[in-house]
C-alpha cells in the first residue's frame, strides 16, 4: 500500500492536504439534509389527520430505508435524489388522492434515502478524525429542517398546500447544488493537520470511544451478535420517535400545542449534535443508554398529558422526547464504526439503518392505536392514546439495557465486560 502509514493496530492511512472546499462540502450536505426533512417530519406533523394518511407515511419510510441501502457515486445519487424528492414534495400539493400520495411515498422516499446515504458517506469520509461528530451535525438537519414548513402552516394555514411545491423548488436547488460539489476523498485519506498515529494512541479516545479491534466486512459483521442488537435498538427507538411526531401533532391545540410540536421536532435534530459531543466525553454506550432513558421519560410524560390534559406534561414530554427521539441515530452510526471499523462502515451502517423500515411499520401501528376516530375520544383524549404512549415507553426502555452491554466483536471471550 504505497505512501500509506499504519497505526499500532495496523490500520492504514494516506495523509494528504485538506482541500479548500471541505467546509463548503459540509454545509452543502447539511443543507441537503434540511431540504428532505419535510418529507418525513413535515408530513407526519401536518398531514396525518386520520388513520388513512398513515399508510403513505409507512410506505415512505420503507422506501427511504431502501434508498439508503444504495451506495454509488455521490453526485449521481444526489442528482437522482434532487429529482425524486422534489417530485415527492410537489405531489403533496394535489392533496389526499391516491396517485400523488403514491408519488410522495415511493419517489420521495427513495430520493430521501439516496440523499441521506450520500451526504452521510461524504461527510464521514472527509472528516475521518471526527466522523461521528460531523455526521451528527449533518443528520441533525434532517430533524429541525422541517421547522420552516411547520412555521408556514402555523402562520398561513390556508396556504399550506402551496408550501409543498415551494419547498420542492428549494430542495431541487439545494440538492442539485450539492450534486455538483460533493465528492469522495481518495481511499484511506487522512488530513495532514492531524497525526493519525498520535490520534490512534490518544488515551481519552481509547478510554471513551475505543476503535474496532479490526475492520469487518459486511458478511463478517452479519455473523456477530452486535449487528442485530444495533438494528433492534433502531427499530424500537425509531418507531417511538416517528410516532411521537404524529401523536403530539394530534394532541396539540392552539399556539401552546404548536410550540410544543416545534420543540419536539427542533430538539429531534439539535439533540443529535449534543449527544455526539457528550459521547466523545462520556462514551457512546453510556450516552446511548441515557438518550433512550430520556425518550422513555418523554413517553410517560406525554401519556400523563393524554390522561390529564396538564400543559406542563405536554411541554416537558415534548422536551425529553425530542432530546431522545433523534440522538440515537448518529450514536448508532458511530457505534457501527467503533465496533466494526471504518473500512466497511458505510455498507454495515446501511444494513442497520434499513431496520428503519420495520420501525416505520411499528410506528404506524402505534399511531393507528393512538388516533381514535373523530368524535369518539372523551375529554381530554381517549384511553387508546394513553395506552399507545405507555407501549411506546416500554419500547424505548427495552433497548437501554442492551446498549450498555454492547462489546467490540473479535475480542477474546475471557476479557470481562
Amino acid at each position: 500500500m504505497e505512501n500509506a502509514i499504519r497505526d499500532w493496530r495496523g490500520r492504514a492511512y494516506r495523509v494528504g492536504p485538506v482541500p479548500a472546499d471541505r467546509p463548503r462540502m459540509f454545509w452543502l450536505a447539511w443543507a441537503s439534509m434540511a431540504a428532505i426533512a419535510p418529507l418525513q417530519y413535515g408530513y407526519a406533523a401536518l398531514l396525518t389527520h386520520d388513520r388513512a394518511m398513515l399508510i403513505p407515511l409507512a410506505a415512505w419510510i420503507v422506501c427511504q430505508a431502501a434508498g439508503a441501502l444504495v451506495r454509488g457515486n455521490p453526485r449521481v445519487s444526489l442528482g437522482a435524489g434532487a429529482a425524486l424528492t422534489a417530485t415527492g414534495l410537489a405531489a403533496l400539493w394535489y392533496g389526499p388522492a391516491w396517485l400523488p400520495l403514491s408519488l410522495y411515498a415511493v419517489l420521495g422516499g427513495l430520493g430521501a434515502g439516496l440523499v441521506y446515504r450520500a451526504c452521510g458517506d461524504v461527510v464521514a469520509a472527509w472528516h475521518p478524525e471526527r466522523p461521528a461528530m460531523r455526521v451528527g451535525l449533518v443528520t441533525g438537519a434532517f430533524g429541525y429542517g422541517a421547522l420552516p414548513v411547520l412555521a408556514w402552516a402555523g402562520l398561513f394555514p390556508s396556504t399550506l398546500p402551496w408550501a409543498w411545491p415551494a419547498w420542492a423548488a428549494v430542495a431541487a436547488a439545494v440538492i442539485g447544488a450539492a450534486a455538483l460539489r460533493l465528492r469522495m476523498p481518495p481511499p484511506l485519506w487522512w488530513p495532514d493537520t492531524v497525526d493519525p498515529r498520535a490520534h490512534a494512541l490518544d488515551s481519552a479516545v481509547l478510554r471513551r470511544t475505543p476503535g474496532a479491534v479490526r475492520d469487518f466486512s459486511l458478511a463478517q459483521a452479519l455473523r456477530t451478535r452486535e449487528l442485530p442488537v444495533l438494528a433492534a435498538i433502531l427499530v424500537c427507538a425509531g418507531a417511538v420517535s416517528i410516532a411521537d411526531v404524529v401523536i403530539v401533532a394530534a394532541m396539540a391545540g392552539g399556539a401552546a400545542g404548536a410550540g410544543a410540536l416545534a420543540l419536539l421536532v427542533g430538539l429531534n435534530g439539535a439533540g443529535r449534535a449534543v449527544a455526539m459531543r457528550c459521547s466523545e466525553l462520556l462514551g457512546r454506550k453510556a450516552v446511548l443508554a441515557v438518550v433512550l432513558a430520556l425518550l422513555t421519560l418523554g413517553q410517560l410524560l406525554l401519556a400523563g398529558f393524554a390522561a390529564t390534559g396538564a400543559p406542563l406534561a405536554l411541554w416537558t414530554g415534548a422536551l425529553f422526547a425530542g432530546l431522545g427521539g433523534g440522538a440515537f441515530y448518529p450514536l448508532l452510526a458511530s457505534l457501527v464504526r467503533d465496533l466494526f471499523g471504518a473500512a466497511g462502515t458505510g455498507g454495515i451502517h446501511a444494513v442497520v439503518y434499513s431496520a428503519k423500515a420495520a420501525a416505520g411499520l411499528l410506528a404506524v401501528a402505534l399511531t393507528w392505536l393512538a388516533l381514535t376516530p373523530p368524535g369518539t375520544a372523551p375529554a381530554p383524549f381517549a384511553g387508546e392514546t394513553t395506552l399507545a404512549l405507555l407501549i411506546a415507553a416500554a419500547l424505548a426502555a427495552l433497548p437501554a439495557v442492551a446498549a450498555t452491554r454492547l462489546r467490540a466483536p473479535g475480542l477474546p471471550a475471557t476479557i470481562p465486560l
